[in-house]
């Protein structure tokens, strides 16, 4: 069988195109005729989607994307409410909003709430006036005026002006929404870059994690080389190689027996680290780990994990790090949980959030979290940046990236 992780882009690296517009207004056929597949159900009942529905597909040259299908803003009834707080709920993740509007209702206070939710989120917006077959006379100007975005008429049935939306959406679409590369910055064509890589009881089965495949790729792609080893052939390998390798890259968990089978003069980080960068924002998360020195016995942390998975007997999310945090304050710390797509709504209420290395979240949602822990005025923290902070060597796992290391100053934390 063949591992889809290595064929596949993951929907973290995608840019994230969500479709809102009131019930009928032709969603769930936009998607459709964007895919030209029929991913979404069309209907003539109003109300048919209620969940998000997303679709992996790829739209050149912007090449791979996630489309979000919402349901109606106009949506009624107690349960249409939290359809329409479900389809909100999506701009968190959102790089990209498509309006739908129907030629015969115009443009009213339904459109203009989208449109503020999305600059509050710093989404552009395309406006695309539906149903271009069955009122080809409709201006598109007054939609313009309205509303101040790019508008595209189209037919979601017969595919007029897709190709034109394509193009608006190429146009629009946020230069920036990919994210700095994972290694490639760091290193150099004909650099030799070695991968640590425990084989425990917590590995997947027959298969790598991504953010280590992802960085094995990027290395590739960047015309350097990738040496994958376990920790226990780590000084081995570094003995065997010729020439020192530019960098170690390990999983967390090994920091401590990484950090001692590699040279001083060889420079050293983690995979959660580099994604800390690649996801988010490392400065941010290098200054929540700083707030650990300030935690007090009875205080609640929030450990939250952007999915859900099996845990295992040691698992670093409820047992160790919670372990790790115990040693530091010298007693028991508050903890709660959160895994999957939303943060709680009550994250001010917690001394600290310890947040996962985002793998199956995209950079727009990840820096969203980061935004609303900001504005909570809650520090937050990643799995990597903590365990090297509590291990006492995050100063080390630092040094390949000068800026935040600089800012860093001596707080190499309190284990050693």
């Amino acid at each position: 069988m063949i591992d889809t992780t290595l064929n596949q882009t993951p929907r973290g690296r995608r840019l994230h195109i969500a479709i809102f517009g009131r019930r009928n207004a032709g969603k769930s056929s936009l998607i459709n005729a964007l895919t030209n597949q029929n991913i979404a159900i069309v209907s003539d009942v109003p109300g048919t989607t209620t969940d998000p529905v997303y679709k992996s597909m790829e739209i050149l040259p912007i090449g791979p994307v996630v489309v979000i299908d919402t349901a109606g803003i106009d949506d009624v009834g107690r349960l249409g409410l939290l359809r329409i707080e479900k389809a909100y709920g999506v701009l968190a993740k959102t790089d990209l909003l498509l309006l739908v509007v129907d030629p015969l209702s115009g443009v009213d206070t339904h459109e203009e709430n989208v449109l503020a939710k999305a600059n509050e989120n710093k989404v552009p917006v395309i406006a695309v006036l539906n149903k271009a077959d069955l009122y080809p006379h409709v201006q598109t100007q007054h939609v313009a005026d309205r509303l101040r975005v790019p508008v595209v008429p189209v037919s979601a049935l017969t595919g007029q002006g897709i190709d034109q939306l394509k193009i608006a959406m190429i146009r629009s679409a946020p230069k920036d929404w990919i994210a700095p590369a994972i290694v490639g910055d760091l290193i150099s064509p004909g650099d030799t870059v070695v991968l640590v890589v425990p084989i425990d009881h917590a590995a997947p089965k027959g298969r790598l994690i991504l953010p280590q495949v992802q960085t094995i790729r990027d290395i590739l792609d960047h015309d350097a080389m990738a040496f994958t080893v376990k920790e226990s052939q780590l000084k081995s390998a570094l003995n065997n190689l010729k020439n020192k390798p530019r960098l170690v890259i390990t999983d967390s968990q090994a920091f401590r027996e990484v950090a001692a089978d590699t040279p001083q003069d060889v420079m050293m980080t983690s995979f959660s680290i580099l994604f800390a960068r690649y996801k988010g924002n490392l400065a941010t998360l290098v200054e929540g780990a700083k707030a650990i020195q300030h935690l007090m016995p009875g205080d609640k942390v929030l450990i939250a994990e952007a999915c859900t998975h099996h845990r295992v007997e040691d698992d670093i999310g409820t047992v160790k790090i919670p372990r790790w945090l115990g040693q530091v304050v010298r007693g028991a710390l508050d903890f709660k949980w959160a895994s999957g797509l939303e943060l709680p709504s009550d994250i001010k209420n917690y001394k600290l959030i310890i947040h996962c290395g985002g793998c199956m979240i995209n950079r727009k949602e990840m820096l969203h979290r980061l935004m609303m822990a900001e504005r909570a005025g809650v520090p937050i923290v990643n799995y990597g940046v903590l365990i090297a902070y509590v291990l006492g060597i995050l100063k080390r796992a630092l040094v390949p990236f000068p800026e935040i290391f600089a800012t860093f100053l001596d707080h190499s934390g309190p284990l050693q």
